[in-house]
């Protein structure tokens, strides 16, 4: 469903943003690269059946390089997660390293953002849940919640947010 309205997401307490993705560095290198790109949607799957884990959400995108951003509830069960003898990332991750390693076929990545509640603001138009949306609640960017300075919660004077110099 597309939301026509402005909204923001909100979130309570601390979160998590793990941006993971691969490259894929020899396209015609098929059985490298595709037991790769097979493996996060397991392991996505996975954590969605287990919401325990902390994982909140994921959004993904396919191109030679392929992006997931995901939404953990804390840092401490996102490395719970990656470090589980009993998840699907460890046998994932020993069979990267055995079948590609550093052999240049397929590049992998991942960044790690801890946030402090209240120090993230977002903002939706004509966008279905998105994102932090559908980690968290999507509200009204309204009132209080207007501007992105307002959502982190700066306030700065009109002439400030167009760029007038006093």
């Amino acid at each position: 469903m597309i939301h026509q309205q402005r909204l923001t997401a909100t979130l309570d307490g601390d979160f998590v943003v793990f941006l993971i993705g691969m490259r894929i560095n020899q396209p015609w290198k098929v059985h490298k690269w595709w037991p790769v790109a097979t493996a996060m949607p397991r392991m996505i799957g996975e954590l969605r059946r287990q919401p325990e884990l902390g994982f909140l959400h994921a959004e993904m995108w396919f191109s030679r390089t392929i992006i997931l951003v995901q939404y953990w509830r804390s840092m401490d069960q996102l490395l719970a997660y990656a470090t589980s003898k009993e998840a699907a990332h460890l046998p994932a991750w020993k069979a990267f390293n055995q079948s590609v390693g550093t052999d240049g076929s397929v590049g992998i990545w991942h960044e790690t953002y801890a946030v402090a509640a209240g120090a993230s603001e977002s903002v939706y138009v004509n966008m279905p849940a998105f994102g932090l949306g559908r980690a968290g609640k999507l509200e009204p960017a309204a009132g209080p919640m207007h501007s992105a300075a307002e959502r982190l919660g700066r306030t700065r004077s009109a002439g400030e947010a167009v760029g007038i110099q006093k």
